[in-house]
């Protein structure tokens, strides 16, 4: 009988060390190859998904002028990069067709462009008094409708796991856009916008890029703060228009309409130029270092 010859064991390792240089210097060759090509950025609402508005101006125009904004100073100052806008007007684009787009372009990189907005709270008060039948003194009740006008900042969102007791009404106010387009139960498998529980599952959907949407989020808001705006912070939630996103993919609430500052601000030449700004500058430095 021959005898089988034995591997020895620094052969073996050997042959591991040259297997993980092979695929080092593979990775190394794919990551220098990869290169941010094509932007898709998003004006959040739009048509007759628009009834968020400030004192004089709506969500749907402030973002889609910031939008367009942005575009521009991406193709001034990033030659080699394409940039794709979901809309260009004022048109409704149901959330799973905004994805959609970027997806269908292979893009790198999809930003959605919101202003945010305070829920409006009905309270009670007591306009005067009458007499009841029986002669005895009784309140008026009317009721007030009224919104926090002093809230303010930026905050960015990526599609994450949202729990039960974190819808909180932007979101909701975001998702419900769902409500407005035809056969909503099959675009998003039977999603409830109201329903904590349908939050959950569309977020469990497929996120492969959370990692690269969270640094692109956080490079945001430093943008933001670095200006002086009031930071809210990166949050992952449940939202519709990101959740099947092939890319990195954020949300932006570029400020309030329901401060009448900040709505002065979002519809001012300067405030324009600030936030597109921030946002050039967080794309610069996320693809800067994705690409070394």
């Amino acid at each position: 009988m021959k005898n089988i010859p034995l591997v020895r064991p620094n052969a073996i390792l050997m042959l591991f060390i040259c297997l993980a240089i092979t695929l080092y210097v593979k990775n190394q060759a794919v990551a220098q190859e990869y290169k941010i090509k094509t932007i898709v950025i998003d004006a959040g609402h739009g048509g007759k998904d628009g009834s968020t508005r400030g004192e004089y101006s709506t969500e749907k125009d402030v973002a889609l002028k910031t939008a367009l904004r942005l575009g521009k100073v991406i193709e001034e100052k990033m030659k080699d990069v394409k940039v794709i806008y979901t809309r260009t007007t004022d048109v409704f684009i149901p959330l799973y067709e905004r994805i959609a787009i970027a997806n269908n372009a292979k893009a790198d990189i999809f930003i959605s462009i919101h202003c945010n907005d305070m829920p409006v709270y009905a309270k009670k008060y007591i306009s005067g008094y009458t007499k009841n039948k029986k002669g005895k003194r009784v309140p008026i009740y009317k009721t007030r409708y009224s919104k926090s006008t002093s809230t303010k900042g930026t905050e960015t969102f990526v599609s994450g796991i949202g729990r039960v007791n974190e819808q909180d009404e932007a979101i909701k106010r975001e998702n419900a856009s769902i409500f407005l387009e035809d056969n909503y139960k099959d675009n998003y498998e039977g999603f409830n916008p109201n329903d904590p529980e349908s939050a959950i599952i569309l977020s469990l959907m497929k996120n492969t890029f959370r990692a690269q949407s969270l640094k692109l989020a956080k490079l945001v808001q430093d943008e933001y703060v670095n200006v002086g705006r009031i930071n809210r912070g990166v949050q992952e939630k449940s939202l519709a228009v990101l959740a099947r996103a092939g890319m990195p993919a954020i949300l932006t609430e570029i400020g309030f309409i329901s401060n009448p500052g900040e709505e002065d601000y979002m519809n001012s030449e300067e405030g324009q130029v600030e936030i597109t700004n921030c946002l050039l500058k967080a794309i610069q430095a996320y693809k800067h270092s994705v690409e070394i």
